[in-house]
């Protein structure tokens, strides 16, 4: 299982954050609200033949870790729906929070030259794809580069300094994002859902960073996430199986299914 999250701040802070980095040894789960702690199986050598193919072929420098963090972002995944499976996972961080981001059309590119590494593993693997993230979503979290009051520099603080302690930080940060309202645009998620729908998930690289969260706020920079898993299935057509907006969660929520063996004749123009 190709597992595409993002970082909360639990695997990743100030001090180093790459765009896209690949699993490829430990991954150990942070074990934050509920979900699964400590070690989860990594499929090494296909990780590590991917890591190697992107970088070998002269697309991606991409980032990997033989000791990789993940927290809510994937695991909760792992949690639903892997839950008593016999599966492996590479687990793939991408980060939507600390600009500057990767662009969204270098995403897409990502999860294609993905795909051309996981068909042409030796070994050969029976693959499924998982892309876990929010839709439209606004956080009470800062550009990092620009705080504006103590809630904000605290939260930046908590991102620069919280690699060994994150716990410590987790209690007012808990009050800092409950305290916020939420600000969901339901007409876009159901734009964006519907291109998922019809297999043309790459139409969203047409926003920049700023237009999408401008848009449909800044959580929803995950959409990275959606994307990189649509173009790993060569962007097969899906079916959305069900959206509710959650203020609640301050997030618009949703899951969808892509079987790549649907035929290209089935996507609509």
């Amino acid at each position: 299982m190709i597992l595409v999250g993002s970082n909360h701040f639990r695997g990743f802070w100030l001090d180093l954050i790459p765009s896209f980095t690949i699993g490829v040894g430990e991954c150990i789960a942070s074990g934050e609200s509920g979900t699964p702690e400590g070690p989860q199986r990594v499929d090494v050598p296909l990780a590590r033949y991917v890591a190697n193919s992107l970088v070998e072929g002269g697309r991606f420098d991409v980032a990997f870790s033989a000791r990789l963090q993940i927290d809510r972002g994937q695991s909760h995944a792992i949690q639903y729906l892997l839950d008593g499976l016999d599966v492996e996972i590479v687990p793939l961080v991408v980060n939507v929070f600390a600009p500057p981001l990767p662009t969204l059309d270098r995403c897409e590119q990502l999860g294609r030259a993905i795909r051309e590494a996981v068909l042409a593993f030796p070994e050969g693997r029976r693959v499924a794809v998982i892309g876990s993230g929010g839709l439209s979503n606004r956080l009470p979290w800062p550009d990092w580069r620009d705080p504006h009051g103590e809630d904000e520099e605290f939260m930046v603080g908590a991102w620069l300094n919280g690699r060994d302690n994150w716990q410590d930080y987790d209690a007012r940060r808990r009050e800092i994002i409950r305290a916020a309202e939420a600000a969901l645009n339901p007409e876009f998620d159901d734009e964006f859902l519907s291109l998922v729908e019809r297999g043309q998930t790459h139409r969203i690289t047409e926003y920049t960073t700023e237009a999408l969260q401008k848009t449909a706020g800044n959580g929803a920079q995950e959409l990275r996430t959606w994307l990189l898993m649509a173009a790993l299935l060569d962007h097969a057509p899906a079916r959305r199986l069900v959206y509710e907006p959650m203020p609640e969660w301050l997030t618009g929520m949703a899951v969808a299914v892509l079987d790549p063996a649907r035929t290209t004749q089935e996507r609509q123009p």
